[in-house]
């Protein structure tokens, strides 16, 4: 790539089994990270993605056992990525549920090439409708994060966070995100055929990458990565509907300006819709 702002991403559609005890979160942790590394070793890339909750089940038997799969920000979901990290220099944002004190989040958080933790963004909207049952068993969180690898700021965010708009919207115009990374445990369920028009909308009226990342399995699946601009000769670029699949994507902020350059919606913004008199 002759862009000199530009990231290759590897992003990890996977499996996650039913578990309920913590030496299962670490087996599959175990599985997991020689899956990615394995991946690395073949085409090395400068961020790596994992789904929504990526340690554990999103199940309600999983998080009736939490006492058990909960653990702190560096516990050892963290100890376990930033292995992947250190070993192959890249970024890796993983899911995990992270126990503080009293309160458990749904998070995702960042390991850097040198096995540093560069922080963890919690869920902001707890979904509780469909196959989700999150309020009963976890707070919100109070911040958003964003981090830059090679000179692009990449911005995750959880699941039910994509169908509010000021949340990406914020980022993109407030914290300058050009990625947003976007990873979900998205169930079959009757919301299910939606959340793929939520994610077209939110990378076009924002002219920014948004990887929308499921994990598989025959309930799960579907995930789908968008460009700053998509039309019928570039649509977004789907994974398969249920099996583990792995993708390599680059991304360069050439794009992005070209997408806006071309396409002025972020210009032709007025500065307050509020202040607009009603006639």
């Amino acid at each position: 790539m002759t862009d000199p702002a530009s990231l290759r991403l590897l992003a990890c559609q996977i499996d996650v089994p039913p578990m309920t005890r913590a030496e299962e979160r670490d087996a599959h942790l175990s599985r997991t990270t020689r899956l990615v590394s394995d991946a690395l070793s073949e085409r090395p890339a400068d961020l790596v993605v994992l789904p929504e909750l990526s340690s554990i089940d999103y199940a309600r038997p999983a998080f009736d056992a939490l006492d058990d799969l909960a653990e702190p920000l560096e516990g050892p979901s963290f100890q376990a990525w930033a292995s992947v990290a250190q070993a192959h220099g890249t970024h890796v944002v993983f899911g995990f549920a992270r126990q503080a004190g009293p309160d458990r989040f749904i998070s995702m958080g960042v390991a850097a090439p040198d096995g540093t933790c560069l922080g963890a963004y919690d869920k902001l909207h707890l979904c509780q409708y469909g196959a989700s049952m999150e309020k009963e068993y976890f707070t919100r969180g109070d911040h958003v994060l964003t981090f830059e690898v090679n000179g692009l700021t990449c911005a995750p965010i959880i699941c039910y966070d994509i169908r509010i708009p000021e949340l990406p919207r914020s980022l993109t115009l407030k914290h300058g995100a050009d990625v947003i990374l976007h990873s979900g445990a998205y169930y079959r369920d009757e919301s299910f055929a939606t959340w793929h028009e939520f994610i077209t909308a939110r990378a076009l009226e924002n002219q920014v990458y948004l990887l929308s990342l499921n994990r598989a399995g025959a309930h799960f699946g579907g995930s789908a990565f968008c460009r700053p601009w998509m039309d019928e000769t570039q649509p977004k670029m789907p994974f398969d509907a249920h099996a583990e699949d792995l993708r390599w994507f680059d991304v360069t902020r050439s794009e992005i300006a070209e997408a806006r350059e071309g396409y002025t919606f972020l210009k032709d913004r007025l500065p307050d819709y509020d202040a607009l008199p009603r006639s």
